[in-house]
């Protein structure tokens, strides 16, 4: 198995703690924010209710779910981006298993 040097692992540990802070923030605007707001999001309806009741039933549950997908595709792109992807991966064992052979 190859191995990959430290500014390359670095600079990947880097963009995916990015990406984590980045849904975090959106996880806790979405759960936290609408609460702290919600006298001022009651005048804002979904389905003919308001904003803020809106979110705390459903709406946070479905943004997570939303952020999970998002997260999945994305972290595709990274990996792709830096070459640890599956696909890569498997490509590089059987490179290491022909050359050892």
């Amino acid at each position: 198995m190859r191995k990959i040097d430290r500014a390359h692992a670095d600079a990947y540990f880097r963009v995916r703690t990015t990406m984590i802070a980045i849904y975090l923030f959106i996880g806790l605007s979405v759960s936290f924010g609408v609460a702290f707001f919600a006298r001022e999001l009651s005048h804002f309806t979904v389905m003919g209710v308001p904003f803020h009741y809106y979110m705390g039933s459903q709406g946070a549950i479905v943004t997570f779910i939303i952020l999970l997908f998002v997260n999945a595709k994305v972290s595709d792109v990274i990996d792709e981006k830096f070459g640890i992807s599956p696909k890569q991966l498997e490509k590089s064992r059987q490179e290491d298993r022909a050359v050892n052979q």
